[in-house]
C-alpha cells in the first residue's frame, strides 16, 4: 500500500503544471519585452517629433493617387477625418507644429543611433557583473534604471540633451543581454536552450505592443506620454522579477526536489562552480567564437534596419500615418515571436530525437535567420513602389530572424556553458556597434534625398551584411563545446602532469647522483 502512495505521490510531482523553470522563463520573456519597449519607443515617436514631409516618396517618383497608397496627412487627423488606407491629398492650410523638433535626416539619424553609442561599452561589463553579482541583481537594475531614465526623455528639448539621456540608457541596458546567458546557464539543461531562450525574443513582442501603443498614446496624449507610460511599466516589471526570480535553482526557497535534481544533473557535465578564472587569451583567440560573432553580426545587422528604419521608411516613401505605421510595423514582431517558439521547439527535437547533430542544428538555424532574412530585405529594397509587396517583404524580413533563438544566440552557451554571459558581453560588444553605425548611413543616404533609390540602397546594404555572415558560419561554424571551458580542471591537470614529471626528473637525477657517489666511493675504495 505505501508503494502505490509513493507511486501516485511520484506521478503528482512529475505532472507539475508550473515550474521555476516556466515562471523564470516568463518573467524572462517580460523582461526582454520592457527592454525592447523603453529602446524602441523613440523609433515611432520620432515620426510625431519631426516636421512631416509634405508628400510621400512614392506618390512623387512612381505617380501612385490610388487607393493602394496609405497616405493621410496631419491636418485630416486633427479635423477626424483620417482613414489609414486612404488617399488625403496635402493641405494648402499653414500648420503650425509647436512641439515638432526641425531636425533633417542626418539629425535623425543621430538620435535614433545614439542609444547604441555606449551600448557596446558595457556589454563585457555585464557578463562580467552577473557572474560576480548574480543576473537577478543586474538585469533587474538595468531595467529600472533605464525605465526611471525614460521619464526624463520628453523634458529633453534640446538635441544634444536628448541624445546624452538616450546614450544613457544604452549604456545601462547594454548589461542586459549579456547577463542574461549566466542565468540561462545556471537553470537550462541543454536539451532546453532554444525554447527557453525564445524568452528573449520577448523583445519582439515588446517591439509589437511598443509601435500601436506609442501610436495610440501620441495620439491622444502627445509623444512624451508614450516615454511615460514605457517607463511605468518598466517599474511593474521590475517589482514582480524582484520578489518572483532567483540565480540559482539552489537558491530558489520554492524548487520542488524533482526539479531541482533534474536541472542539476543535467547540467552538471558542463557546469562548474570552481570555475572563477576567465582564459582571456583562449576565448580572444578562439575561431569558432569569431565565427559566431561574425553570424551575429549579419543577422543583427538586418534586424536592426528593419526595428529601427521601418516606421521612417513606411512615413517618409509611402505616407503612411502614424496610427498605420504603429500597427503595421509592431506586427512583423508578434511574428518573429511566434515563429521562433515553434522554430525552437523543432530545433530541441532534433536534437532529442538525434535526427541532427548540435551543430546542424545550429547552422540551420543560422541560414534562416541570416540567408533567408538576407534574401527577404533585399526584395524590399526593390518593391519601393508597390506598398503591399513592401509590407510582406518587411514582416517575414523580420519573422525569420527568430530563427537566432536556436542560432547564434544560443551558440555562445553551447561553446562554453561557464562562461557564456561573457562570450556574449564580448560579441555583443562588437554588435552593438551595427546599432549605430545603421542609422548613420541610412541618415547620410537619405539626408534631403528622401526617395526609393536611396532606401533600396539602404536595404542592399544590410541584405549583403546578413547572406555574407551566414555563408561564413554555415562553411566554418562549430557549436562543440570548448576545451577551455573546463579552464581550472584544464589547468588543474596541466599542474598535475607538470608535478609528475618534476618528480620523474627529480628522482631520475637522484638515481643518477647516487650511482655517481657510489662510482666515487668505489674508485677511492680501490
Amino acid at each position: 500500500m505505501s508503494n502505490v502512495i509513493q507511486k501516485i505521490a511520484k506521478m503528482g510531482k512529475s505532472k507539475e503544471l508550473f515550474t521555476c523553470r516556466d515562471v523564470l522563463w516568463l518573467l524572462v520573456f517580460c523582461g526582454f519585452a520592457i527592454n525592447y519597449m523603453l529602446r524602441l519607443n523613440l523609433n515611432l515617436t520620432i515620426v510625431a517629433m519631426v516636421l512631416p514631409y509634405s508628400k510621400p516618396a512614392a506618390a512623387v517618383q512612381c505617380n501612385i493617387e490610388n487607393n493602394t497608397l496609405l497616405w493621410t496627412n496631419e491636418t485630416s487627423q486633427n479635423n477626424n477625418v483620417s482613414s489609414s488606407f486612404s488617399i488625403t491629398k496635402p493641405s494648402s492650410k499653414n500648420v503650425t507644429y509647436e512641439d515638432r523638433f526641425a531636425w533633417n535626416e542626418y539629425e535623425q539619424g543621430l538620435v535614433l543611433g545614439a542609444y547604441y553609442w555606449l551600448h557596446w561599452l558595457s556589454q563585457l561589463p555585464g557578463g562580467l557583473l552577473a557572474r560576480r553579482y548574480g543576473t537577478k541583481l543586474v538585469f533587474g537594475l538595468a531595467n529600472l534604471l533605464t525605465a526611471l531614465l525614460g521619464f526624463l526623455v520628453p523634458y529633453a528639448t534640446h538635441l544634444y540633451a536628448f541624445i546624452i539621456l538616450r546614450m544613457l540608457q544604452g549604456l545601462i541596458a547594454g548589461v542586459i543581454w549579456p547577463s542574461m546567458h549566466d542565468m540561462t546557464a545556471k537553470w537550462i539543461p541543454p536539451n532546453e536552450r532554444s525554447r527557453f531562450i525564445s524568452a528573449y525574443l520577448g523583445s519582439s513582442v515588446g517591439a509589437a505592443i511598443t509601435y500601436p501603443l506609442c501610436a495610440t498614446v501620441t495620439s491622444f496624449f502627445g509623444w512624451g506620454a508614450s516615454f511615460h507610460v514605457m517607463s511605468l511599466l518598466g517599474i511593474m516589471w521590475y517589482c514582480l522579477w524582484k520578489f518572483l526570480v532567483y540565480d540559482s535553482p539552489q537558491q530558489h526557497p520554492r524548487i520542488s526536489d524533482d526539479e531541482k535534481n533534474y536541472i542539476m544533473d543535467n547540467i552538471a557535465k558542463s557546469i562548474d562552480k570552481e570555475e572563477t578564472q576567465i582564459p582571456w587569451k583562449s576565448i580572444i583567440l578562439s575561431g569558432p567564437i569569431w565565427i559566431t560573432i561574425v553570424a551575429h553580426w549579419s543577422s543583427a545587422w538586418g534586424f536592426l534596419t528593419l526595428m529601427t528604419q521601418a516606421p521612417t521608411y513606411f512615413n517618409f516613401v509611402h505616407g503612411w500615418n502614424i496610427n498605420t505605421t504603429g500597427i503595421l510595423a509592431g506586427t512583423p514582431h508578434i511574428l518573429r515571436m511566434i515563429f521562433s517558439y515553434f522554430f525552437s521547439i523543432m530545433s530541441d527535437w532534433l536534437l532529442r530525437t538525434k535526427r541532427m547533430s548540435l551543430t546542424n542544428v545550429r547552422k540551420l538555424a543560422t541560414f534562416v535567420c541570416t540567408g533567408v532574412q538576407g534574401i527577404l530585405i533585399m526584395a524590399l529594397g526593390f518593391s519601393g513602389c508597390h506598398p503591399l509587396f513592401a509590407i510582406v517583404f518587411m514582416m517575414t524580413g523580420t519573422a525569420v530572424n527568430g530563427a537566432i533563438s536556436a542560432a547564434t544566440l544560443t551558440n555562445f552557451v553551447d561553446l562554453s556553458p561557464n562562461y557564456a554571459s561573457i562570450l556574449l558581453g564580448f560579441g555583443n560588444m562588437i554588435i552593438s556597434w551595427a546599432g549605430f553605425i545603421s542609422p548613420a548611413i541610412v541618415g547620410v543616404l537619405t539626408n534631403n534625398n528622401q526617395n526609393v533609390g536611396q532606401w533600396r540602397l539602404v536595404f542592399l546594404i544590410a541584405a549583403a551584411n546578413s547572406i555574407a555572415g551566414g555563408i561564413i558560419y554555415i562553411f566554418f561554424g562549430t557549436s562543440k563545446e570548448q576545451p577551455w571551458n573546463q579552464y581550472v580542471k584544464l589547468n588543474s591537470k596541466e599542474r598535475e602532469m607538470q608535478e609528475l614529471a618534476t618528480k620523474a626528473i627529480k628522482s631520475d637525477n637522484s638515481i643518477e647522483n647516487a650511482n655517481d657517489t657510489e662510482k666515487i666511493n668505489f674508485s677511492e675504495e680501490r
